[in-house]
Parts: structure tokens; C-alpha cells; sequence
């Protein structure tokens, strides 16, 4: 068709709508927040005639009385969405420790219990937890958090209701539960087991098949096939990323995806690079002055093949580099769980950084003595800290040059060079107290969360005023780098591409996400 719209052309469009829809759909609809359920087993005791010891079932008894028709179902809870679910997210009163109420319409709950945990960390949620328990026909399960693809499992045993008929087929479970911001209004969604893939991707994966095909059979028959095209923000080279070791984590998960899509890109990740914002950013002015870059030309005459990332802003001076902000970070303190305590109020944060409490029976937690584990000067979390809690006091001088070695017995302090070993150190040092990230904290063992103030640390704390220990990260380039180089492809993948999709798993929220996306900043 000359001069129109050709059907190789609507055959094209709709190979690319088709991937962007499946995008869409996943990432945009069913990756946010969901809470799922799957009843793995529903059965009762006749129905388990055929098997061998079926007697034993049905002459199960409670208190010296055999169960009414007695009846098993074990159920699983899991996070089947793309994002970690935090005890807050429940959609129940503040004072409510209860997060799921399952009802079994027709019988009874004689007894209950968790019998399976994706990951050991679980098992604590439910121990001494008021919000676990069941009464008559109704189990009700505590606020558990839930990474993403974690889940536990609750076998109950049941007997029919005297009022319900006999012989006739129990209703299924009936489990209420809400999660804020969570998928179809935050509603708890039943969830089914796929040996393949789901309907809608089944859906995706046909008519992608169909599109193939049918670009295929229009480059095998027309006589002159038209070159293939590389992705809109491909570019090869090699890119060096350096900076903030609490933002490292999310930018190797987007670089690994980047240089898997775009085969001419290499982008290797180390330790040496990611060691501190401030390090980041004088390697980034080294290396542009070396190269003897200047700025301001037509085109973009920055370096094409570095970046580097701070938490937070970078100071005066150095006007060769320049940002662009790319997540919200929010940052939490860790404390060793032999403190003895998960909440610290503002003031008493900024007493223990100043040394005037050095015992953790001080704030009525253990009698174990403070220690602070920090990172060295130059860091992103530290700065953070400082600023945006600590009220721009700065920290004790150090006690120690070597975590490992420090004095137990007593109150000190010792620094560290990244976020892994602070935290390993303060899981293995009874009293510490560090900072990090949330992401990285979230699941590590030994350790738990210092709310402050009673509030945790949650993108909704922080809009509101309320958490204060968070930071805009930023990338920087050296100069404006020309559009065609890997440092702007890179860079254009993280913020407005398919790589932003690597920062919520990490705790970070990409600040196209935000109200003020240039800002990117709490609303408050």
C-alpha cells in the first residue's frame, strides 16, 4: 500500500503493543501490592475412606467427644505481587493486631496451626502474637509482613456445624483481608497454581506467537527486508558506575537487565566503585578532568561512559557535574536484637549519637552497652543521617578502628566501609546500633527496624512528616553526555525505561512515581 498505512506496518505496531500491553499488565496492574490465598486441601474424613487408617480421622475427638463429621483444609497466604507488604499495610484500625479472618461457613474451628514458613524469618510473626487465634467458626492470623513471594501455610481441623445439613458440600473458606494501595481496591485474591503461566500471559504469549509468524512470512516474501532496528535506548560501550553502595544493589539489577537486552553494552559491577556518594563523585570530576571534558557544546560534550550515584544531593562546587534524580530512598536504623528495643523517640535517637545514653536499660531495653556501628565519612546514609536526623550534630569521635576488636564491655563506636558488613556487624555485636537503607534491612537476620517515633520507615510516614531518615538518590554525569552514548541510554532506562521496575524490590520508589517527579521528594 503506497502512501498509507501498510498491514506490515499495523502488523509491526501491534507486535509492539502487545509486549507494552503484557508491560503494562504486569508491572502496572497485577505487580503492585497483592495478597493471595490458595486452599491446598479441603477434604473430610469420609472422604478419605478409600485411603489406608481413614478410621483414624473419622474418630478424631476434642474434650472425650468424636468430631461431627470432621474435615481438613490447609491454606496458603502469600505475597503474590511484585512488592514486600509491610504489617501497615493491612487495611485494619491501628489497635487491630489482626490481619486475616478466615470463616468456614458450616463448621466449626476445633484447632489450628501454621504448619509451613517459606523463609525461618516468618516463624517470629506468630509467636505470643495476639493477633493469632480462632474462635468457633473463625481463625484469625496476626499482620504478618511479606516479602515478595513469601508465604505460610495454616492447617485447620474442622467439624460440621449441628445447624448445617449433613451430606451436603461445604462452601469454600471465606477469607477477608484488605491491603492498602493493593490491587482491585486492596482486596485478599484467590489464587490458583500454573504448571506454565497464568490465562493472560498464556493470552500474551499466543498472540505474540501469531505476530512472529506473521512478521516473518513479511520478511521472507517481500523483496528488500528492511534492517532491524535496535532498542530505542541501546547503545554500546562500556559504562562505568560508581557511588552510594545503598543504592548498588538496584542499579546491578538494572544494569544486569540492560546489558542482557542490549548485547553491545558491558556495564561490570564492583566493590571498588560502589564505596560512598562522595567517592563516587570525585572518581566521576577525576575521571571528566583527565579526559579534559568540557561542557556547553551542541550535542552534549560530557563523558559518554560514566555515572555515579549519591544519596542526596551533592554540595557546592564541582559545576561540572551534573544530576538527575532518579528514586526516593528511605533509610532505617537497625539496632542488634539483644537490645531490647524497636522504638526510639527523636530525642532519644539524638541522645544515643551523642553519647548521653550508653546503655541500652537507659531507653528501658536490655542492659547491654551501646555500641554504633557507622559507615565512614563520605557515605550517603551517614550524611543522611546527620542532616535529616541528628539536626546537623555530628557523630562521636571513634572508640574503635576495628569493628571486630571493639570492647564489648563498654559503650563505643566503629565504622565500616559498606552496607553488607554494617549490617553483618551489628547482627553479630550484642547493642549495636547502625544505619542503612530499608531495603537491605528488611531481611536481614539478627537485627530488627528502629521505628522512630513510633513510626516506621514507609513512603507514607515520610509524606506525611512524620519519619524523617529518607533521601532523594541522584545520578550524576560529567557534563551532558551526548544522547547516542551508553552513560544517556543507561541513564534514560533507569528513569523513564523498564530499569525504574528494578528500584521498588529494593526499597527504593522511582521518582516517576512521585507527585513532584523533578522534586522528587515527600510530598510534606
Amino acid at each position: 500500500m503506497s502512501g498509507g498505512f501498510s498491514w506490515e506496518s499495523a502488523v509491526a505496531a501491534l507486535g509492539l503493543a502487545i509486549p507494552v500491553g503484557a508491560a503494562l499488565w504486569e508491572f502496572g496492574f497485577a505487580g503492585r501490592k497483592r495478597l493471595g490465598y490458595r486452599v491446598q486441601m479441603d477434604t473430610t474424613a469420609k472422604n478419605a475412606d478409600t485411603h489406608p487408617h481413614a478410621g483414624v480421622l473419622r474418630q478424631m475427638q476434642q474434650h472425650g467427644t468424636s468430631l461431627v463429621d470432621p474435615s481438613f483444609v490447609l491454606l496458603r497466604i502469600q505475597n503474590s505481587g511484585w512488592t514486600h507488604i509491610d504489617a501497615n499495610d493491612y487495611v485494619v484500625r491501628d489497635d487491630d493486631q489482626v490481619g486475616i479472618r478466615i470463616s468456614f461457613p458450616g463448621r466449626r474451628v476445633d484447632g489450628m496451626v501454621v504448619t509451613e514458613y517459606s523463609h525461618d524469618y516468618l516463624g517470629p510473626c506468630f509467636e505470643g502474637a495476639a493477633g493469632l487465634r480462632m474462635d468457633n467458626g473463625l481463625i484469625e492470623l496476626p499482620r504478618v509482613p511479606l516479602n515478595r513471594g513469601t508465604h505460610y501455610k495454616v492447617l485447620a481441623v474442622l467439624e460440621r456445624d449441628p445447624d448445617f445439613p449433613a451430606g451436603r458440600k461445604f462452601p469454600d473458606p471465606d477469607v477477608v483481608a484488605g491491603i492498602k494501595g493493593g490491587v482491585r481496591g486492596g482486596r485478599i485474591k484467590k489464587t490458583e497454581s500454573h504448571t506454565f503461566a497464568s490465562k493472560p500471559v498464556m493470552v500474551f504469549i499466543a498472540l505474540l506467537v501469531l505476530i512472529a509468524a506473521a512478521q516473518s512470512f513479511t520478511t521472507f516474501t517481500r523483496d528488500d527486508a528492511a534492517a532491524q532496528a535496535a532498542p530505542v535506548d541501546c547503545a554500546e560501550g562500556t559504562l562505568t558506575l560508581s557511588g552510594s553502595t545503598a543504592f548498588k544493589d538496584a542499579v546491578a539489577e538494572a544494569a544486569k537487565r540492560y546489558v542482557k537486552k542490549c548485547t553491545d553494552a558491558r556495564i561490570p559491577i564492583t566493590d571498588n566503585t560502589f564505596n560512598g556518594s562522595v567517592a563516587g563523585l570525585d572518581s566521576l570530576a577525576a575521571a571528566g578532568k583527565k579526559a579534559g571534558t568540557t561542557t556547553g557544546k551542541a550535542g552534549g560534550a560530557g563523558l559518554p561512559d560514566r555515572l555515579a550515584f549519591t544519596d542526596g544531593a551533592k554540595g557546592d562546587g564541582r559545576p561540572q557535574l551534573l544530576p538527575r534524580p532518579v528514586a526516593l530512598s528511605l533509610f532505617t536504623l537497625s539496632v542488634n536484637k539483644d537490645a531490647g528495643v524497636q522504638d526510639l523517640s527523636l530525642k532519644q535517637v539524638r541522645q544515643i549519637y551523642a553519647g548521653e545514653i550508653t546503655n541500652w536499660s537507659q531507653v528501658n531495653g536490655n542492659n547491654v552497652p551501646v555500641h554504633l556501628v557507622s559507615r565512614h565519612p563520605g557515605s550517603g546514609t551517614r550524611s543522611t543521617l546527620v542532616s535529616q536526623v541528628l539536626d546537623d550534630k555530628e557523630l562521636l569521635e571513634v572508640t574503635s578502628g576495628d569493628c571486630a576488636g571493639m570492647d564489648r564491655s563498654k559503650p563505643g563506636r566503629c565504622e565500616v566501609g559498606d552496607t553488607g558488613i554494617l549490617l553483618d556487624t551489628v547482627a553479630s555485636t550484642p547493642g549495636a546500633l547502625g544505619h542503612s537503607e530499608a531495603g537491605a534491612a528488611l531481611t536481614h537476620e539478627g537485627i530488627s527496624q528502629v521505628r522512630i517515633a513510633g513510626y516506621p520507615a514507609t513512603v507514607e510516614g515520610a509524606d506525611a512528616g512524620a519519619y524523617p531518615y529518607w533521601q532523594t538518590e541522584f545520578a550524576y554525569t560529567y557534563g551532558e553526555p551526548p544522547a547516542d552514548s551508553i552513560a544517556a541510554g543507561f541513564l534514560r532506562y533507569l528513569t523513564e525505561g523498564a530499569g525504574k521496575d528494578s528500584l521498588p524490590a529494593h526499597g527504593h520508589r522511582p521518582c516517576s512515581e512521585l507527585e513532584k517527579p523533578l522534586l522528587c521528594r515527600p510530598v510534606s
